[in-house]
């Protein structure tokens, strides 16, 4: 689980082509400093699974599943990340409950520069769309941002002086995709409202059983 708040922008050392999967290999000499084996790490809001470490780097096998369903497939060597550690139970819950499944991409459409910030505007696809509301979280490649303005197609978020500085949220221009995750308790609840009417008419059959048996 993580929180959204990008620890580091790391970069790209390498990519190997494994057919039907890649090995990354990342330089992030913070994320890495207490990693292993084992260990997860969020890159561009994706969790991948550290396979080794040594000098400030670390491997993740991504599978063709990972691949297609997020712009991981796009980076090359010398691409910036943005990188974060899981976070620690006890410890403060910076941004929102993350989970680094990526939902799906989007695609940066304008960005609009401020005094003080910048509004960017993003695509998204339509099946996502229920999920944003206004002033609610969104993910944008492992960046946990409020939504500003939420629209069947796109929303737009405000970016402030650190998030541009400290992520790759700055770099991105229009046209470039990027990796979308939504609240994961709206799906919840929308899961969970679904059954409940179901449930709820169960119930009502069975009240209304018992009012025919008195």
């Amino acid at each position: 689980m993580f929180t959204g708040i990008v620890e580091e922008l790391g970069e790209v050392v390498a990519i190997e082509n494994l057919g039907d999967a890649s090995r990354f290999r990342l330089r992030g000499p913070l994320v890495t400093e207490d990693a292993k084996h084992g260990d997860s790490i969020a890159v561009n809001g994706v969790c991948l699974t550290v396979v080794e470490t040594a000098d400030g780097e670390f491997t993740a096998d991504v599978m063709a599943e990972t691949l297609n369903r997020s712009s991981l497939g796009a980076l090359a060597a010398g691409s910036r990340v943005n990188l974060e550690r899981p976070m620690a139970l006890g410890g403060r819950l910076g941004g929102h409950l993350v989970q680094g499944h990526v939902d799906g991409t989007g695609t940066l459409v304008e960005r609009i520069p401020g005094d003080h910030w910048e509004i960017v505007k993003v695509a998204l696809p339509a099946a996502l769309s229920r999920y944003v509301v206004e002033k609610g979280s969104i993910t944008v490649d492992g960046v946990s941002l409020t939504v500003v303005d939420a629209a069947d197609d796109y929303f737009t978020i405000s970016l402030i002086p650190t998030t541009l500085a400290l992520t790759t949220l700055g770099l991105k221009k229009a046209g470039d995709p990027v990796n979308l995750e939504v609240d994961v308790l709206a799906k919840y609840v929308e899961r969970l409202l679904g059954r409940g009417s179901a449930a709820g008419a169960d119930l009502r059959d069975l009240d209304e059983i018992k009012e025919m048996d008195r």
